[in-house]
């Protein structure tokens, strides 16, 4: 099987930044998609950036030129750089792996909460 712990997120001022974490624990095929998910309450759960295993990147047209999605191979971690964090970037994130092929697999994080506020 396969673990997602996630961490660093927390409170932050608009304007403000963080960097969430996803450390990935078990066995999965080397190609690969990794990704963030975001739920806030009272909308549908969000792609926000994912990243191939070659390091191709997709992001969320809301998060573009302010969120920057990464991933170290060799430690099985999966980074979000958060820049210029609005009130509307507040939800729970999650870190997904999921198959190339779309409905193989699909692995989940159990969140972190970031929080945007003033």
């Amino acid at each position: 099987q396969v673990q997602l712990v996630e961490s660093g997120g927390g409170l932050v001022q608009p304007g403000g930044s963080l960097r969430l974490s996803c450390a990935a624990s078990g066995t999965w095929p080397r190609i690969n998609v990794m990704g963030w998910y975001r739920l806030a309450p009272g909308k549908e759960r969000e792609l926000v950036a994912d990243i191939t295993w070659g390091g191709g990147t997709s992001y969320a047209e809301s998060v573009k030129g302010r969120f920057i999605i990464s991933r170290d191979n060799a430690k099985n971690t999966l980074y979000l750089q958060m820049n210029s964090l609005k009130p509307e970037d507040t939800a729970v994130y999650y870190c997904n792996l999921r198959s190339a092929y779309t409905g193989v697999y699909d692995y989940w994080g159990q969140g972190t909460q970031v929080t945007v506020s003033s």
